[in-house]
């Protein structure tokens, strides 16, 4: 069974200048196999996540989703990849991930394949097992401030997890778009375009959203 993930797709038109210092980095934006979306992977609280950074088709609903509750949740900045642990002695994570084709969550591991690629692997109940290649599109994303506030924190009490702001906050309430903050995330190279880093990123640091800022505490 051919694991087809609904994320996204394009951010910079390409990356190609990667050395392969960073063959095992899983993080950055990656363009699903099909083409419809762009995954944005980074480590939040201890765990890769993904989330959806780009679609082709923009307002995508999750509909699919056996919950009624998240059927009319905006698919754009939805976690995919969930909670996903490093493996001990070799550049895998292990996690889960959510797939809005079928409202289905799976046990899945990525797996950097040299510099530009990642492999994704999920199956249901330890079979019917399925995968697919994703193409990077954006460079590897620096660690984002909550991790360094997540490790200076104490373990109980403390202060309150980073709220999401601005376009965040705003796609969580109401499912609209607006413009990302500045600092959100790096930008790529190369001029700005939709769904692109920068001033037109609707996702910004993922860390930040609530549903994985949720997760983790």
């Amino acid at each position: 069974m051919r694991l087809a993930l609904y994320t996204g797709l394009i951010l910079a038109g390409g990356y190609t200048c990667l050395t392969p210092a960073l063959a095992a980095d899983p993080t950055g934006d990656w363009r699903v196999a099909d083409s419809v979306a762009n995954i944005r992977v980074a480590q939040c609280y201890g765990s890769m996540w993904g989330a959806v950074s780009w679609e082709k088709q923009p307002g995508g609903r999750d509909e699919n989703n056996p919950d009624v509750s998240k059927k009319n949740r905006p698919t754009l900045g939805m976690a995919t990849l969930i909670d996903m642990k490093k493996k001990p002695g070799i550049d895998q994570w292990e996690g889960q991930v959510y797939n809005a084709k079928d409202g289905q969550l799976y046990s899945a591991t990525i797996t950097p394949a040299g510099p530009d690629q990642l492999e994704i692997k999920g199956c249901v109940m330890g079979f019917l097992c399925g995968g697919e290649t994703w193409t990077r599109v954006g460079p590897p994303i620096p660690s984002s401030p909550v991790n360094a506030m997540a490790k200076g924190a104490p373990k109980s009490g403390g202060a309150a997890p980073p709220k999401a702001q601005g376009a965040q906050a705003a796609q969580a309430t109401t499912g609209a778009t607006a413009p990302a903050p500045a600092p959100a995330a790096p930008k790529a190279a190369g001029a700005a375009k939709p769904g692109q880093k920068g001033a037109a990123d609707p996702v910004g640091d993922i860390c930040l959203l609530p549903e994985i800022a949720g997760f983790a505490h």
